[in-house]
């Protein structure tokens, strides 16, 4: 056979079902990438808790592996920045990249507290939160 006309020809509405399918599937994407970026853009929330000892900083963080994060405490605030990956799934193409991967946030500290920041301990909960531990410093009498 020569090769001319083993293709099925594809009539005009075949052809505008395809255009249709494809505007919709970049559309998703603009849409997915666009939540995304959102998500980026706004800062994580948190909440402050004080004992007598120290703050905890609950930031809600789901989907993040402890080596995603970074905590630094800087100017009376703990500061954090959260660079997820996505998961490569075999046999599945991505349709809708709605997650944001950069994520920060910042929580203030009362002014005026002393605290221990070289002492701060950040744990990655099983519950999507980030927990950061910040002592108070208390002068030795």
């Amino acid at each position: 056979m020569s090769g001319f006309g083993d293709e099925v020809p594809s009539g005009p509405a075949e052809r505008l079902k395809e255009i249709g399918e494809s505007i919709a599937e970049t559309t998703v994407e603009r849409i997915g990438r666009g939540v995304s970026r959102v998500q980026e853009e706004r800062p994580l929330p948190y909440d402050v808790l004080e004992s007598n000892d120290a703050y905890l900083i609950v930031f809600d963080a789901p989907g993040v592996r402890r080596q995603d994060v970074q905590v630094r405490f800087l100017d009376s605030e703990v500061k954090v920045r959260i660079d997820r990956f996505r998961d490569f799934h075999d046999g599945f193409e991505m349709r809708f990249p709605g997650r944001g991967l950069a994520l920060d946030g910042s929580a203030p500290i009362p002014q005026g507290t002393p605290v221990e920041p070289d002492e701060a301990t950040a744990t990655v909960t099983g519950d999507g939160t980030l927990r950061v531990h910040l002592p108070k410093h208390h002068a030795h009498e």
